[in-house]
């Protein structure tokens, strides 16, 4: 499954992370601030593409081999070749030190926003990419360097099966009424009542994609990008921390975090030994099969927003995965192009994933049901601000896309720590803002 939990989390947990790469010129068929436009007709179209993909899974298994022939069958004169990479992260930002890093890749976290012309090929104007999500995360001077392979939405993945056992029925509408029902599951059942999944580390970032759900505000994000103590009274951060850091304090999670396991705890979940996680909706299809597995049912799984409401609604923010983006140096754009969008509209991958899709105008996905049928209001999180937002949070070393800082806020609520969750969070605040008069907004 690892192949499958980087694709859905990768792009939040890496956002942060820079690093400078040589600048490529432009060559070998590439030139800077060349289009790569959407062919006219799909039958002129001819070359091979390389596609750069993470999921080894679906390489090994024919998955993506069999969505190429589907893509042939309007485009027969493209070849596409899939390079799967295990380190996709860490291989990728290697080869781009060269100009031989695929037709067809996605944006690795590693590379500044503002160095997206340097390396990609643009796709056109903020304008002509309206009809997809989270066009503004790879925007650079108005021009467009990447496509979503899908959107997530977060909250929280359940056992419907031990909430009703503890006698909750009802998604909770406050973080009171949230630690309520995780308190009556450890009285009633014998379930743990929250994961933190610490050891892994990764799916704690997954509470930072919750930026907006508290104001269903879709600038949440960019509203980091100055001197705001993010983490002060009322804000999204810390409605958000101090749940987790509640949830632990008051021994509502596991016994022993430094012992967590994130392949169990699929099982665990499925199985009814764990009650409640905090992850995207892309994990609910691997949580029903894991159900499955263990003599469960996958419909025991259920997915429930951040328990926050305003105006009498839920909220849920959409986040983008990894953006799908063409080689500077590609000698086929506009096969590459056709790839994409080919890919992104028609492919049904989305579909088939149990995620959103980036159009716009498609429905949401049948893991969302409970979500659509009980009015929850998606948003998408804009991103127009990520490279300063990245920048401060950088210059802070405090990692609101790494796992470091939960990990001791876990430990200060369990008392492996000193402190209190006050001055956890003035020192945030404090190193925030001060690293924000040196990056500026």
């Amino acid at each position: 499954m690892g192949n499958k939990k980087t694709t859905a989390f990768s792009s939040a947990v890496l956002a942060a992370v820079m690093l400078t790469l040589s600048a490529c010129g432009g060559g070998g068929g590439g030139a800077t601030g060349e289009v790569a436009a959407p062919p006219s007709d799909p039958k002129e179209v001819s070359g091979e593409i390389r596609v750069l993909t993470q999921r080894t899974d679906l390489v090994q298994n024919g998955t993506l081999q069999k969505y190429a022939a589907e893509f042939n069958k309007i485009y027969p004169k493209v070849k596409v070749k899939f390079d799967g990479i295990t380190d996709y992260e860490g291989e990728v930002k290697i080869r781009m030190n060269t100009k031989a890093y695929g037709d067809v890749l996605f944006i690795p976290g590693a590379v500044a926003k503002n160095d997206y012309p340097k390396f990609f090929a643009p796709l056109g104007t903020t304008a002509e990419l309206s009809k997809y999500r989270f066009s503004d995360k790879t925007e650079v001077d108005g021009k467009v360097y990447g496509i979503a392979q899908f959107g997530t939405a977060n909250g929280f993945v359940y056992n419907k099966k031990v909430w009703k056992q503890a006698g909750v029925t009802e998604w909770p509408k406050t973080p009171e009424e949230f630690l309520a029902a995780l308190k009556a599951i450890k009285e009633k059942t014998e379930a743990t009542p929250y994961y933190t999944n610490f050891k892994d580390g990764w799916p704690l970032v997954q509470w930072t994609n919750n930026l907006g759900v508290v104001g269903c505000d879709a600038q949440a994000g960019n509203a980091l990008a100055g001197a705001v103590s993010p983490w002060k009274a009322g804000s999204e951060l810390n409605a958000g921390d101090t749940l987790l850091y509640d949830i632990v304090k008051q021994g509502l999670s596991e016994k022993d975090p430094t012992t967590t396991n994130w392949e169990s705890s699929k099982a665990l979940l499925g199985g009814g030994q764990i009650a409640t996680m905090m992850l995207g909706s892309w994990s609910i299809t691997q949580m029903q099969d894991a159900a499955e597995d263990v003599n469960g049912s996958a419909q025991d799984i259920g997915f429930m927003p951040f328990p926050v409401q305003k105006n009498g609604k839920h909220c849920a923010a959409l986040v983008s995965d990894y953006q799908q983006a063409v080689s500077i140096h590609s000698e086929n754009k506009p096969a590459a192009r056709a790839w994409i969008d080919w890919f992104t509209e028609k492919s049904g991958f989305a579909e088939t994933e149990g995620v959103v899709s980036a159009v716009k105008s498609a429905p949401m996905p049948a893991t969302l049901k409970d979500f659509t049928d009980n009015d929850v209001t998606f948003f998408d999180r804009s991103e127009a601000k990520t490279a300063t937002v990245n920048d401060i949070d950088e210059a802070a070393e405090i990692g609101l896309n790494k796992q470091d800082y939960r990990q001791k806020l876990i430990d200060t609520a369990r008392g492996a720590a000193k402190g209190s969750l006050e001055d956890f969070f003035a020192d945030l605040n404090k190193r925030w803002d001060e690293a924000a008069k040196t990056v500026g907004s």
